[in-house]
């Protein structure tokens, strides 16, 4: 199954930045101009323009032309192209996945322990991955939460269902080292038809992607 992946870094020059806030719509320069702080101004300027860049690189046509449009749930689409796509991005990262066959979502995180993993994974995984999770070793437990975390998200994102797809009504699997599949997804059988993938786009991060049932 193809699909493509890009990372890239956030933090840019005055110069670049003020080169890709031109590339932006209004909508767009108007929701940048709603951030309180400098820092996070900058970084969704360079995310959204970058987002643009890239598209248009894919479909031959002009950045600023491109026409986004959101779904329910805030998913960002094309208006007139057959590239499905999507953007997760953390501190000065961000990861950008292209499909031209499937819906896709990507999700990013930074690895770093959570005071409160019991509680979250008591919360929003389901009982396959509670147990799972439960059976890791001390040392594997970050990882294998962030692991499920940027599954389940991933597939949430590629959806664009938001709440409407319950965290605990799926499972992925999570363990180091295990190869990334879905368990079990509820009212279909088997993995229900996704795929997903796992990587490591920078040291200290973790990334991955789904591509929903064609």
């Amino acid at each position: 199954m193809y699909f493509e992946l890009v990372v890239a870094r956030l933090d840019e020059s005055a110069e670049g930045v003020a080169a890709l806030a031109r590339l932006l719509s209004q909508p767009e320069k108007a929701r940048a101009a709603r951030f309180r702080f400098e820092r996070d101004r900058r970084r969704y300027i360079v995310s959204r323009g970058r987002l643009r860049e890239l598209l248009a690189s894919r479909l031959g046509r002009d950045p600023r032309a491109l026409e986004l449009v959101y779904g329910r749930n805030g998913k960002p689409a094309l208006a007139d192209a057959a590239l499905h796509f999507n953007v997760s991005h953390c501190a000065d990262l961000a990861v950008y996945a292209f499909s031209t066959e499937r819906e896709i979502g990507v999700d990013l995180e930074a690895l770093h322990p959570i005071r409160e993993a019991e509680g979250v994974v008591a919360q929003f995984f389901s009982r396959l991955e509670i147990e799972a999770f439960r059976a890791l070793d001390a040392a594997s437990r970050t990882l294998g939460f962030y692991n499920c975390w940027t599954r389940k998200e991933a597939m949430v994102k590629a959806l664009g269902a938001g709440l409407a797809m319950p965290l605990d009504g799926f499972a992925v699997s999570l363990a180091p080292g295990d190869t990334p599949r879905v368990l079990h997804v509820a009212g279909r059988p088997g993995d229900g038809g996704w795929r997903l993938h796992s990587f490591t786009p920078r040291p200290g991060f973790v990334a991955a992607v789904a591509l929903a049932p064609g």
